[in-house]
């Protein structure tokens, strides 16, 4: 994979049309704007319960690793999320009206099926200008459970050198709404859980293939740490 741009490269390449590349630098004006229709969408819909939002660093890059088990779980985390999210989403849900609405929002796209370079070099600019990064690590939507994890994760930290904050939502699932079979009852509450931020590396700051692969067990044993102290601590 390419090293990613320096800082400010990317905004040079987009309004400068860069020599060999052009690449679009998500907005972190959109992000906020996205936070606050999160906000006003899931607090109006349901009640949302946080805990721990504080241990989301203020300031710097930041990696926000949560479970999937809904589509309502990105739209409730950029609506309760201490601070504005890019979420890498799969490029299925950009369909239509959708496509600008989420890019505007500062959303990032990104092709499964092969490696989205575009995504990854957005990704990391989010990062390197000191931006929220979300990621489902295990990929797509599934149990939860954060049983399989891909190796995006572990990249992304080892590269950028960003903690991971992991984050459990619960209570998505439990129940079908009676109007909206696809959503959760309206007014229902959902637990939103955030955890302590850890460093993915081992401190010797490699990035070869066995630190990328022990990174990602490191990860993917305090994120399913996380979990089952966030279902003690709620009682789901």
């Amino acid at each position: 994979m390419r090293r990613h741009p320096r800082r400010g490269a990317a905004q040079r390449d987009r309004h400068h049309g860069g020599a060999s590349r052009s690449v679009t630098v998500p907005s972190k004006k959109g992000a906020a704007v996205g936070r606050g229709i999160g906000i006003g969408l899931m607090y109006g819909l349901f009640k949302p319960r946080v805990l721990g939002a504080w241990r989301v660093p203020a300031t710097g890059p930041v990696i926000l690793a949560v479970n999937h088990s809904h589509n309502i779980d990105g739209p409730m985390l950029m609506g309760t999320a201490p601070r504005p999210v890019h979420f890498l989403i799969k490029k299925e849900a950009f369909v239509g009206p959708l496509e600008p609405f989420l890019l505007g929002m500062g959303q990032v796209k990104v092709d499964r099926t092969s490696t989205d370079r575009t995504a990854i070099t957005s990704a990391l600019g989010v990062l390197e200008n000191g931006g929220v990064l979300g990621i489902f690590p295990e990929g797509t939507r599934g149990e939860g459970d954060f049983a399989s994890l891909r190796a995006g994760l572990a990249y992304f930290a080892l590269r950028s050198g960003a903690p991971i904050v992991p984050v459990a939502v619960l209570g998505s699932t439990e129940r079908r709404g009676r109007l909206i079979r696809a959503l959760p009852p309206l007014r229902s509450r959902v637990d939103v859980v955030f955890g302590d931020a850890f460093e993915a590396g081992d401190g010797s700051g490699r990035r070869t293939r066995k630190a990328l692969d022990d990174a990602t067990v490191r990860i993917q044993e305090r994120l399913t740490a996380h979990l089952e102290n966030a279902k003690r601590l709620t009682g789901r």
